[in-house]
């Protein structure tokens, strides 16, 4: 092999060599933004994440909805009374004892939350997705004198106790949702995360 040989073998390497890592990078640059489409926007990450909610002005009987995912999520404040007539009507109710999973394992009790007198529930009926109606007057015309209060759906007809109970003899077959949710204080709640009273 002569010595212009040897030097175009020499060039054709390092083309070669040259060639490849500028195509390694320009693919690298290539990737980012397709690899970056792949992760979900701010919009999606906003849409899935937890939820504080300060609610030290609710008072006793009083509820407030807040959003999460999408969906009403209703906070109860219930007075004693209101807690005295969960005992009362457990036969009258389809799940009493909260045995199907629609809470998590430390809601699952007579009140259906961490603290007895807070109820924080997803505000969709367990039938057709329909929004019921917070209903705590007792006997009211229109649902009859053995209502103790609780939710109405207007939709079809179902009825929740004030723990989010369904009753027997409704179209919905499912007690309401209870989220994920935690304690940071007193009277903040973090809903979307798993955990209990602080």
């Amino acid at each position: 092999m002569n010595r212009q040989d040897r030097t175009d073998a020499a060039r054709r390497r390092f083309l070669v060599a040259a060639t490849g890592v500028v195509g390694g990078v320009g693919v690298g640059f290539a990737a980012v933004p397709f690899v970056a489409s792949l992760a979900p926007s701010a919009r999606a990450r906003a849409f899935g994440a937890p939820v504080q909610v300060d609610f030290a002005k609710l008072e006793p009987g009083q509820q407030m909805t807040v959003e999460w995912r999408g969906k009403p999520v209703w906070i109860l404040h219930r007075t004693p009374q209101m807690l005295q007539t969960l005992a009362k009507i457990e036969d009258r109710l389809r799940d009493p004892q909260s045995l199907r999973p629609q809470q998590p394992l430390y809601c699952r009790n007579r009140h259906r939350s961490i603290k007895p007198e807070f109820l924080i529930a997803i505000g969709i009926c367990t039938h057709l997705g329909c929004v019921p109606t917070y209903r705590p007057d007792v006997a009211p015309e229109d649902l009859g004198p053995d209502w103790p209060g609780g939710y109405f759906c207007p939709c079809h007809g179902s009825r929740y106790d004030l723990a989010g109970r369904v009753y027997k003899g409704v179209p919905a077959p499912l007690n309401l949702e209870i989220p994920p949710h935690r304690y940071l204080g007193e009277r903040v709640v973090e809903i979307g995360v798993d955990g209990k009273a602080a």
